[in-house]
């Protein structure tokens, strides 16, 4: 019997596997291989199935969140309000630029920024605030746009992993005034290399970000900012476009899973599940539960054959690049928590019936022995 992983993304490419090649070797033999019409074809798929007028293709989700960023005005020196937790790649984005990541605790359901602690968090230098997606559940939108609307400042999605997420019928990547999307290889929707997006309603925005993801950039005759080299090359493009036509099936699938675990886990002593909120669609990056004896929980599963991962071990403001003499900064309880207890169980759409029943079972089992 397989050991069961956490995610395995290698899976999905090679059912997909014919395809890929094609579409590999067309971009080969047509030679285009930088910003040609591949990458065009897929920003225009991808913004149509974000709901949004644009989408810049760049070369990885943080370089997409630094992007976007950039070209809704943030620069050196400015604060930008972002969750205490989330991937340290959320936190990087905004010290990339030269801004400073004023980390704000969460709220318990959603596990994204907590709205009355973002208020409280604004001063007169917070330029942006990022609304972060978490495992595939879409932030508290309208909290925290209100907060943005209140305070002046554009709210950026970090929709890194919300590929299909939705909230009231508005598709994440269309819930602010831009939103930065990373097509890494363990993604809803992934590529085998690294990729990523920025989507935005705004012209303005999108013609900026394609100037700052080619040096600059609007003609080759003159650089009119200073920009980087983050461009999305056609191979990834085309491969992009191949995953994005598995993408209605894969989250289907994913869905699916989640259903199975939310009801044979329910009523488990001790473990802590995922609550969707009403009116929205969780796109089911991850499935994470909490457990007060995490650690515990989780050598037992792996002595079952079952794989976990840890998303997050440590909260972004407690890492040594955001320490301050090594000291910690602030407090967040709520994340700390998370932080303590989080542990992400198998999901990935090739999982079998059986495997998802293996995994409720070792689960349940293990819970009733801690």
């Amino acid at each position: 019997m397989r050991e069961i992983p956490v995610a395995e993304p290698r899976a999905g490419m090679l059912e997909a596997r014919a395809d890929l090649v094609g579409a590999f070797e067309s971009v080969l033999d047509g030679g285009s291989y930088i910003l040609g019409n591949e990458v065009e074809r897929f920003e225009r798929e991808w913004a149509t199935r974000c709901g949004t007028t644009h989408a810049v293709g760049v070369s990885s989700g943080t370089d997409a969140l630094a992007l976007a960023l950039r070209a809704v005005g943030v620069g050196p020196g400015d604060e930008v309000l972002v969750p205490a937790m989330t991937a340290v790649a959320t936190w990087m984005a905004v010290s990339q630029i030269g801004a400073v990541p004023v980390g704000v605790d969460i709220e318990t359901a959603r596990n994204g920024m907590d709205p009355g602690r973002a208020r409280r968090s604004v001063t007169s230098r917070t330029r942006a605030l990022v609304a972060v997606h978490l495992f595939g559940q879409v932030a508290d939108v309208a909290g925290l746009g209100s907060v943005a609307e209140q305070a002046g400042i554009p709210l950026v999605e970090d929709a890194a992993q919300a590929h299909g997420a939705s909230v009231a019928g508005s598709p994440a990547g269309s819930l602010g005034a831009a939103a930065a999307f990373s097509f890494y290889p363990t993604k809803n929707l992934g590529t085998p290399g690294d990729a990523g997006a920025v989507t935005s309603d705004d012209p303005q925005v999108a013609d900026r970000v394609r100037m700052l993801r080619e040096y600059g950039w609007r003609t080759r005759a003159d650089a009119e900012l200073t920009g980087i080299n983050a461009r999305l090359d056609e191979l990834h493009a085309s491969l992009l476009s191949v995953m994005l036509a598995r993408l209605h099936d894969a989250l289907a699938r994913r869905r699916a899973i989640a259903d199975a675990y939310l009801q044979g886990l329910a009523g488990i002593r001790g473990l802590d599940l995922p609550r969707p909120s009403a009116g929205e669609v969780h796109a089911w990056h991850l499935f994470v539960v909490r457990h007060p004896r995490r650690d515990a929980l989780a050598d037992a599963l792996s002595a079952s054959g079952i794989g976990t991962a840890v998303h997050y071990r440590s909260v972004p403001p407690f890492n040594s690049a955001f320490t301050r003499g090594g000291a910690r900064v602030g407090s967040f309880p709520v994340a700390e928590l998370h932080a303590a207890q989080a542990l992400s169980l198998p999901l990935y759409p090739q999982l079998s019936a059986e495997e998802v029943e293996r995994v409720v079972d070792r689960v349940s089992v293990a819970c009733s022995r801690l």
